[in-house]
């Protein structure tokens, strides 16, 4: 383990989970470990192994048992989203990026470790996705993606779920009376139509992704962690909308279907 004395610590800025405990020491990050960090750092070495750089080195444990990651650098968009971060470019690059890591992905077996359910998807599957690839969560370089950070809820599945989790979180395909600091304007459709260009998605694929949103309406991470009280996630409902989060992206979503199906249908 390496030794580590508090004022060498430097905070990290992001996160919900984890605000305020993520810092930086010298070239690593030291954050607090879960349960599943021995799969996470599997994941990570098997990554790096095939030539896959887009996430940070594990470096094992630190003594106070928290995880101790490479330091990535470059430039992490945090809200209000600076302009260059919502860039036609930007987001083209995390969906080449999200591609080449569900390629790196595929060659992994997941089926030895246990895994988040949080954000998971609910038919399962075999290639791990990260689940959460918000802004908050790409490492940038002159305006292109080349990392992704904050695995905690990595878990296997389609890579369809993890591309409609880059969709909704990206576009933002949901619900815009939930406010993105720095999103303002944005045509959520024709971004879900660059995502699926850049990514690669085949015509069966981008005919499934309306159907792969529908699903991932059953997912209340945020409500579920509010109702246990954890205040992060209260603030953050009670900014998204409140105990009518959940209904009204449902209806949001039904009414805007059809948009979203055209959008699919349109290759780029």
């Amino acid at each position: 383990m390496t030794q580590v004395s508090s004022e060498s610590e430097e905070p990290l800025a992001g996160g919900i989970a984890n605000l305020g405990k993520v810092v930086r020491v010298g070239d690593t990050v030291r954050r607090p470990a879960s349960a599943f960090t021995d799969a996470i750092f599997a994941l990570f070495e098997h990554l790096h192994a095939v030539g896959f750089d887009g996430v940070p080195h594990p470096l094992g444990r630190d003594e106070r048992g928290r995880e101790v990651l490479s330091f990535i650098e470059g430039d992490v968009p945090i809200p209000p989203f600076p302009a260059w971060s919502m860039t036609d470019q930007a987001l083209a690059s995390v969906a080449r990026l999200q591609r080449r890591f569900h390629e790196a992905a595929a060659t992994f077996d997941a089926s030895r470790f246990a895994w988040s359910d949080e954000l998971a998807d609910p038919r399962g599957g075999i290639v791990v996705g990260h689940n959460d690839i918000c802004p908050e969560n790409v490492v940038f370089r002159d305006g292109e993606a080349v990392a992704f950070l904050d695995w905690d809820f990595a878990a296997p599945g389609r890579p369809l779920w993890d591309v409609a989790a880059v969709m909704s979180m990206w576009g933002p395909v949901r619900d815009p009376s939930d406010p993105v600091p720095g999103m303002e304007g944005l045509d959520p459709f024709a971004r879900a139509r660059m995502i699926a260009d850049a990514y690669g998605l085949g015509a069966d694929q981008r005919a499934a992704i309306p159907d792969v949103f529908v699903e991932r309406l059953s997912i209340s991470m945020v409500e579920r962690r509010a109702a246990k009280g954890e205040q992060a996630f209260i603030e953050m409902l009670e900014r998204q909308g409140g105990a009518g989060r959940a209904e009204r992206r449902r209806r949001w979503l039904a009414d805007n279907m059809e948009a979203l199906r055209s959008a699919m249908a349109e290759a780029g």
